[in-house]
C-alpha cells in the first residue's frame, strides 16, 4: 500500500479586510505575534486577534486610495532561532502581494515576534516601510550577532512601544533604533508612557499614528507634526518621542 505523502504547510494570506478596492495602489501585511519556538500551526483566530483592530482600522482609513490590508497566516507559530521563520514567511507575504497587485508599495507591520519579523524582511524590495509595535527582540549577548539593521536603508521605520511593557523590553527597541538611525535618517520610535505590552491605555492614539505612518509612507500624505519632527529629530530625541495624549483627534477617518 502506498504511504500518503504528508501535505506541505506553507505560510498564506488572509482575506483582505474590509472592502476589496477595485484597483490596488498598495498593501499592508498584518504580521500578528508568535513565540520563540514553536513548529505548531497557529488557528487563523489566534494569529488575526492581536492585529484585526490595526488592520480595520488602516483599511478603513486608505479604502479611497486603493489600500489592502491582509492578516499574514504563519506555517508555524515559532521564530524557531537561525530558521527565522516569522521573517521568512513575511518574505513570502511579500512576493505572494507582487504576484497578486504587481508592483504596489508594501508596509509591513507586526506586533510583538511580528514586529521583529517585519524588521527583519524590511529589506525585501517591495517593502516601503515597517512599523513594529511592541516587537519582542531577543537578549543581547555578545556571543550572539545583534539583530540585523542594514536591510532597513532606504525604507521608513516606525517602532512604538509602551514605556511600561513587561513582556518585550523597551530598551531593547530603543537600542536597535538607535543603530538602525546611524545608517537611516528615515527612523523613529514613539514611547506610549505608563502603557503595557499591548498598548491598551492609549489604543486610539497608537491606531492613529499607525495610519499617518501608513498614509505617508505608502501614498505620499505629509506626516503630522509630531512624526515630522521624531523622524528630524537627531538620537536620541527622535527615538523616545512621546506619543501625546489625544493624538490624532483631527485625522480624517
Amino acid at each position: 500500500m502506498a504511504q500518503q505523502a504528508t501535505p506541505v504547510r506553507r505560510a498564506r494570506l488572509g482575506r483582505a479586510l474590509g472592502q476589496q478596492p477595485t484597483a490596488v495602489n498598495g498593501v499592508v501585511l498584518l504580521l500578528p505575534g508568535g513565540c520563540e519556538d514553536s513548529v505548531r500551526r497557529p488557528s487563523p483566530w489566534w494569529a488575526a486577534a492581536s492585529v484585526r483592530g490595526l488592520g480595520r482600522r488602516l483599511a478603513r482609513a486608505g479604502r479611497t486610495e486603493g489600500l489592502a490590508t491582509h492578516v499574514v497566516h504563519y506555517h508555524c507559530r515559532g521564530w524557531n532561532g537561525s530558521d527565522a521563520q516569522l521573517a521568512r514567511d513575511a518574505s513570502w507575504a511579500a512576493d505572494e502581494v507582487v504576484r497578486r497587485y504587481g508592483d504596489v508599495p508594501v508596509c509591513l507591520a507586526g506586533v510583538d515576534m511580528g514586529g521583529r519579523a517585519a524588521l527583519h524582511a524590511g529589506g525585501h524590495e517591495a517593502v516601503e516601510s515597517v512599523l513594529a509595535l511592541a516587537p519582542w527582540l531577543p537578549e543581547e549577548d555578545v556571543a550572539v550577532p545583534p539583530e540585523p539593521v542594514k536591510q532597513l536603508a532606504g525604507r521608513h521605520v516606525m517602532i512604538v512601544h509602551g514605556t511600561n511593557d513587561e513582556r518585550t523590553d523597551p530598551e531593547l527597541s530603543f537600542r536597535l533604533a538607535a543603530r538602525a538611525k546611524k545608517a537611516n535618517r528615515d527612523v523613529c520610535r514613539f514611547e506610549v508612557h505608563s502603557d503595557g505590552h499591548g498598548l491598551h491605555q492609549h489604543r486610539s492614539e497608537v491606531l492613529a499614528l499607525a495610519e499617518d505612518f501608513v498614509r505617508g509612507t505608502l501614498f505620499g500624505h505629509g506626516f503630522s507634526r509630531p512624526v515630522q519632527d521624531a523622524f528630524a529629530a537627531p538620537p536620541p530625541l527622535g527615538l523616545r518621542m512621546p506619543l501625546a495624549a489625544g493624538f490624532g483627534r483631527s485625522l480624517r477617518h
